[in-house]
């Protein structure tokens, strides 16, 4: 695989997660616990498609066929969706919605922030757009985590099956495949290590503070970075892609 090859697909691992949280935040539009939480979900979720189109549209431009970030969004079939697997779990609750942005914004913010020393002066400038946004929904997502944990017996319950369900999810964020290892040596991408010491310190600090137990690491989901999905993908797809597969090349 040639670098330009590895620096598409790796743009679409980082867009897809961020397109298809997207989609899962966005289904709590109106129907949020308190109108509040209802629009800062759905801003999260406007900050996250913006993230997603600033890689999309790059991703088009490295590889060089001419694909644009709506195609690249609404063309591609299922299995050409590297996202991981955590990110396309149903919403459960709001604790299970909350945990599981808690757990991609612990690794996400740190992931944003060593990305702006890429050498890739394009994924840089995406990334230092993106550090401010990934601060506040870390902070966003830890202050209710920890409002669930210690809050009351019902609301620690829900929270704590929440990151118990979860939890088999957040490997596939930290593996380092030899497409990644290029990049790293290349200086494009971080080195993993580092961004799951971060997240591990993170994890650690707010559970402390909720009263959360942290899950032991066991079996660890993967495939979602080689497009393997589980079944709730081809349902978001569905939605996603609906305009423009019963209508191609509609335009507003």
């Amino acid at each position: 695989m040639s670098q330009q090859e590895a620096l598409f697909t790796y743009c679409l691992r980082q867009a897809d997660d961020l397109l298809i949280l997207s989609h899962r935040l966005s289904e709590w539009c109106g129907h949020g616990p308190v109108l509040e939480e209802d629009i800062a979900l759905t801003n999260r979720a406007l900050d996250h498609i913006g993230e997603a189109r600033n890689l999309l549209t790059y991703a088009g431009q490295v590889e060089g066929k001419g694909r644009t970030e709506d195609d690249l969004a609404f063309l591609r079939a299922e299995r050409q969706f590297v996202n991981t697997k955590l990110v396309e779990q149903p919403n459960g609750d709001y604790a299970f919605t909350i945990a599981r942005s808690f757990l991609f914004d612990a690794y996400h913010l740190p992931l944003a922030e060593a990305l702006t020393k890429s050498s890739d002066a394009q994924l840089a400038a995406i990334a230092g757009k993106a550090v401010k946004e990934a601060q506040y929904h870390l902070r966003h997502s830890s202050d209710w985590l920890k409002r669930f944990g210690d809050g009351t017996e019902e609301s620690h319950r829900r929270a704590q099956a929440a990151l118990d369900g979860l939890w088999t999810f957040t490997g596939e964020l930290f593996v380092q495949d030899d497409l990644h290892q290029g990049l790293v040596k290349a200086g494009v991408a971080p080195d993993l290590i580092a961004i799951k010491a971060s997240f591990d310190e993170t994890v650690d600090n707010v559970l402390a503070e909720a009263t959360l137990k942290r899950p032991v690491d066991g079996f660890m989901a993967s495939g979602g970075r080689q497009g393997k999905h589980g079944e709730n993908m081809g349902f978001i797809l569905a939605e996603i892609q609906y305009l423009q597969r019963a209508y191609p090349g509609a335009k507003w």
